[in-house]
């Protein structure tokens, strides 16, 4: 029986649908004014030298910079993805309330666990946090994680934004910025900038080239093809004296725009720039949220670090693959899951301790496993899949990779080697029982035991697939919606607001 005054289901679902929406916009409107009562809605930059060993650790100021415009989030202005070894915030001087906090990781974080820092060398390095320009006094806070997970401070810095230390000078134009597509004002979107490396000026045609390239295969993968909309897409042009990037190891020394070079931490394939300041300067002649930086060589190499920036060569036949990966770890705080390959690091994961990467899980409970949401309740934990076979045979490629490398193997060889080593492993891998499912399977962030992925394989654990297992395409998706704000506007206390 119907009743005459019953509202329809319909109906019900479009009135629901419109009080969300108001809901939605409310909180937007709210947010943005929280925000300009606390920032001007310009972009300020804190640099300085990060100095110290493996077992102490000191800032110093460098300087502090004013750049354009605030292209980040109004709202959700403290980080609630707990990613990172360091957290950076920004606190009210009067209430002491925190206006600004974002998670980071830095090229000192990884140096400090190499041989080197643990042999008492110093180092220096210089590094940068932008945040909105402040209206009042702040204190920037920096904290580094323990090894319980939570988040120390050792350094703070007082700011009065109105002080004549304050570079105020304009950004100087040594390259020009361009869009390659735009979705929305920067305030509303993730702006991702990609700067070109060892590019002469004769070359600037096929930087641009390159840079479309990188984007493509970027948004050509899930989950960042489905989520083209919530992003821009920025490059700038600047040209190099002459032609290519620094190779020690090849004995090639240039001096480029941003200084990016091979062999960071004596590791041939790993490409860093040590530049910072630099790099800023060039990148602040456009919004940015998020950087990719790409060299003008055909050698397989890139790097990752989460809240900083990736790299990789643009003309590697494995740039695809480059591109994914390390963004993965410098957009999302994506893991490594391999560990058979070289590397740098000593212990990079505490043993005992519950990784900070969303993808990489000690297991210290196996009631609790870190991404239960995913995984299928009758998956056993630990996951079986035949790690001592795959052991065998991805050690004697690694062994003979080294080898080929040592001998100055050409990269077509070596991009020859790469397709043998995935014509033999992705088989392997795909007839493990639990292929395709989301377990814990050991061996991951280095270490053959002790630590585990949550798929058999990723494109984060080889270059076999060609896809994020479901963990690490969920971590992805939470990013964009950090930078969006979408947390705040999803339940979020008031504390989530500036």
């Amino acid at each position: 029986m119907t009743h005459a005054n019953a509202v329809s289901m319909p109906r019900i679902k479009v009135l629901l649908a419109v009080f969300m929406f108001a809901v939605q916009i409310a909180a937007g409107v709210w947010a943005n004014s929280a925000f300009d009562e606390a920032f001007t809605g310009r972009t300020m930059r804190f640099d300085y030298y990060h100095s110290g060993t493996a077992g102490e650790e000191h800032i110093s100021l460098d300087r502090l910079r004013l750049e354009g415009d605030w292209p980040g989030r109004r709202a959700g202005m403290i980080d609630r993805a707990n990613l990172g070894k360091y957290r950076f915030s920004v606190l009210d001087t009067e209430s002491g309330a925190t206006l600004f906090a974002t998670g980071f990781s830095s090229i000192y974080g990884e140096w400090e666990t190499t041989g080197e820092a643990r042999g008492g060398a110093w180092r220096t390095l210089h590094e940068s946090q932008r945040f909105p320009e402040p209206r009042r006094p702040v204190e920037l806070r920096l904290e580094k994680r323990a090894d319980n997970g939570e988040f120390v401070e050792f350094h703070r810095e007082a700011l009065d934004p109105a002080s004549r230390i304050v570079d105020r000078s304009p950004i100087p134009r040594r390259g020009v910025a361009w869009p390659l597509f735009e979705n929305g004002p920067p305030a509303e979107k993730v702006d991702l900038l990609v700067l070109g490396d060892g590019y002469s000026a004769d070359e600037q045609e096929d930087y641009r080239n390159d840079v479309e390239k990188v984007v493509n295969a970027l948004f050509s993968f899930p989950p960042f093809a489905e989520r083209r909309d919530d992003f821009n897409v920025w490059a700038i042009d600047a040209a190099a004296e002459r032609s290519g990037i620094t190779r020690p190891r090849a004995g090639i020394w240039n001096t480029t725009p941003i200084g990016l070079t091979y062999n960071a931490f004596d590791s041939e394939r790993y490409m860093l720039t040590f530049a910072n300041r630099e790099m800023r300067e060039l990148a602040a002649l456009a919004p940015y949220d998020a950087l990719i930086l790409i060299a003008n060589s055909n050698k397989y190499g890139g790097g990752g670090i989460y809240n900083l920036y990736s790299t990789a060569a643009a003309k590697s036949a494995q740039l695809p693959y480059l591109i994914v990966h390390e963004f993965g770890h410098a957009f999302a705080g994506l893991g490594d899951e391999y560990y058979t390959s070289s590397v740098a690091y000593e212990d990079f994961i505490a043993p005992g301790t519950e990784p900070w990467e969303p993808n990489i899980t000690a297991l210290l409970d196996s009631e609790a496993l870190k991404w239960g949401a995913l995984a299928d309740p009758d998956t056993p934990l630990p996951t079986a899949w035949g790690q001592q076979a795959y052991d065998r045979i991805s050690l004697d490629f690694q062994k003979v990779r080294g080898e080929l490398r040592a001998g100055g193997a050409s990269e077509v060889r070596m991009d020859a080697y790469f397709a043998e080593v995935a014509a033999t492993t992705d088989p392997m891998l795909r007839s493990a029982e639990y292929y395709g499912r989301v377990g814990a399977f050991e061996g991951a962030g280095y270490q053959a035991k002790g630590l585990y992925r949550p798929a058999v394989d990723c494109i984060m654990f080889s270059r076999n697939p060609d896809h994020y297992c479901p963990v690490c395409a969920a971590a992805v998706d939470e990013v964009i919606d950090l930078h969006l704000g979408h947390y705040a506007l999803a339940g979020g206390s008031a504390e989530n607001q500036p």
